[in-house]
């Protein structure tokens, strides 16, 4: 992978890997560097914290830090490409793609399906046993990011990761990235498609080795 092909990135950072809690800072390329848009954010992740996740660039970690899998309530770390954007609205104030959560559309959870880590528009006889609805009453996906964990759908490694609203301030989520609702707002009309833009969720121990490819970042 290129690194030199992207020009935007999220930063979260969380003080370890069992910590629900982290600070997400946005992050242009500039010559010779990084250089920091706007202030921190608060943000929430897995309920049990981080899990190493199938990303675009892999970090290294010590054999004993925990591995994503489907169901373990961590959010995944790594390095990982975003996008579509998706949300409730007919449209959204954003240059990413844009996914419209009607009620059909679902992420499929079912590590044993064909559809394992896809969203898809239900149909009658699916081939699945689980999933989620992306139109939720609750309201935590009225808009939202994806984040491109285990592209290739490798079984049980995890699935459905997003960027989404939070339920709470310091509330864990299933394996997300959650937010204030004004804060994903100003994230979903700043990320530029053309910018390719990364999404890097570490524990501050992995700070150094994501600087090897992105300069700056963190300090």
């Amino acid at each position: 992978m290129t690194v030199y092909a992207h020009d935007q990135l999220l930063l979260v950072v969380a003080e370890d890997m069992d910590r629900s809690t982290a600070l997400l800072q946005r992050y242009t390329a500039v010559s010779g560097g990084w250089e920091p848009v706007g202030e921190r954010v608060p943000v929430n992740l897995g309920q049990n914290g981080l899990g190493w996740g199938i990303g675009t660039i892999a970090l290294p970690h010590a054999p004993s830090d925990p591995v994503k899998h489907e169901g373990d309530g961590r959010a995944p770390a790594g390095i990982f490409a975003l996008g579509p954007v998706f949300g409730y609205a007919d449209k959204t104030a954003s240059a990413m793609p844009y996914l419209r959560a009607t009620p059909d559309l679902v992420c499929v959870d079912d590590s044993r399906a064909e559809a394992y880590n896809r969203i898809i528009r239900v149909r009658p006889g699916h081939a699945f046993g689980s999933f989620e609805w992306m139109r939720r009453e609750d309201g935590l996906y009225r808009q939202g990011v994806v984040v491109e964990h285990n592209r290739g759908a490798e079984a049980g490694r995890g699935s459905c990761i997003f960027l989404h609203i939070e339920r709470g301030a310091g509330a864990g989520t299933a394996g997300c990235t959650s937010m204030p609702a004004e804060a994903l707002a100003t994230i979903i009309r700043w990320l530029d498609p053309a910018k390719s833009p990364l999404l890097v969720q570490i524990p501050r121990k992995s700070l150094p080795d994501a600087r090897h490819y992105f300069k700056g970042i963190g300090e």
